[in-house]
């Protein structure tokens, strides 16, 4: 018995292929948004030296580590936008395009670092 399919269906590359896909992309950039992330610790650092010199023990320190891992945690939230838009007939543009994604998400994975050093960091140095 003969099937028909759309002539579009054999276009369409399977879920491993997109996925794999997906993960090539991602995990490249994750080395600069990290790269990113690290600048704006950096920046923080510098900038409040004089303050942190004498202050900075083991609690701030792991409070830095755990906003890297949260950092990390949330760029692959990047999945759940990229792999739905592969599935979709809008794929070939997307993967285009997918780059302002990860500009956007990067600016705003700096912003939300640069907000909480500011707020829960930099007041927690020189508490009793």
């Amino acid at each position: 018995m003969k099937t028909h399919s759309s002539p579009a269906a054999g276009l369409m590359p399977h879920f491993g292929g997109i996925l794999s896909d997906a993960i090539a992309y991602w995990e490249r950039r994750r080395i600069a948004y990290n790269i990113a992330l690290a600048v704006v610790a950096l920046g923080w650092t510098v900038s409040a030296w004089a303050r942190l010199r004498d202050q900075l023990d083991v609690q701030h320190l792991l409070a830095l580590f755990v906003l890297a891992v949260l950092a990390n945690v949330c760029y692959c939230a990047a999945y759940l936008v990229d792999v739905p838009m592969q599935l979709s007939t809008f794929r070939y543009g997307w993967r285009r395009r997918r780059w302002l994604l990860w500009l956007v998400g990067t600016l705003f994975g700096m912003a939300l670092a640069w907000f909480w050093i500011a707020d829960e960091i930099l007041p927690a140095v020189g508490r009793p």
